[in-house]
């Protein structure tokens, strides 16, 4: 980890299947502005997300750097895969051009060039960890949104992202899948929450965490009890607090 700057002002970013959310936040991890919103657009390759972005952001000056939580895989700043994004329409399937135009493409460098800041764009559900893991043995963080984020952290440590919600619940029926809006609107919330603690108990199954920290925004439908005596419910803020945080990692 390296040390925190205690003057810096974040630009943090939050990027949702159905919304883009933006605010200044201090070191301290305290709001300094209002966050401001937008719908996710559909269709949204690159170049459209480029400027959705940089519309949102540009009243919330002045900053020192910039924080995105992106819904996909992402490695040293390049997505490798962002399922959400790759469709045409929310509750679409995956478009075959829009695929092809996110892999590999320089987000971060990308987002830099546009904000001409320094730039950091990490997989959502690390950057929302960030935020709220204790820092004690072996952390996990499950977001609930249009589809399913994880993070892993082990004393505090951000450890490489993977998308574990793309193991299968049963079947060929992924978890992401499983969980994700889409499959709680159209099943129920009944047979959704029977999922969400069947899914918890399979990630604790391969990873025997510590603590399990589940946010994102279906997380308001869920009690305490529904992730049981390891887990904590936290709020969907922290997914743009997270965005100081992530300067501590290294």
């Amino acid at each position: 980890m390296t040390t925190p700057d205690r003057t810096a002002v974040t630009l943090c970013v939050d990027i949702g299947g159905s919304g883009f959310k933006a605010c200044l936040v201090n070191a301290a991890g305290e709001m300094t502005s209002e966050r401001v919103r937008v719908d996710t657009p559909y269709p949204c390759p690159p170049d459209r997300f480029v400027q959705t972005v940089g519309k949102l952001t540009d009243p919330l000056r002045p900053a020192d750097r910039v924080s995105v939580g992106f819904p996909g895989m992402v490695r040293q700043g390049r997505v490798l895969h962002v399922p959400s994004l790759s469709r045409a329409s929310y509750s679409g399937s995956a478009d075959p051009a829009l695929e092809s135009a996110w892999s590999g493409f320089d987000l971060q460098g990308a987002l830099r060039s546009r904000f001409d800041l320094d730039t950091r764009v990490v997989n959502d559900a690390d950057m929302q960890g960030c935020a709220v893991v204790g820092g004690t043995g072996m952390e996990f963080v499950m977001t609930l949104g249009t589809g399913v984020g994880t993070a892993l952290f082990d004393d505090g440590r951000l450890l490489p992202h993977l998308e574990l919600s793309h193991g299968p619940l049963k079947d060929s029926l992924t978890l992401d899948i499983a969980i994700g809006n889409a499959a709680r609107k159209e099943i129920g919330h009944h047979r959704w929450l029977k999922r969400v603690r069947k899914a918890i108990s399979i990630f604790d199954d391969m990873l025997w965490f510590d603590r399990i920290y589940v946010g994102g925004g279906n997380a308001k439908h869920l009690e305490p009890t529904d992730i049981g005596p390891k887990g904590t419910l936290v709020p969907n803020t922290a997914g743009l607090i997270g965005g100081v945080r992530i300067w501590e990692q290294g």
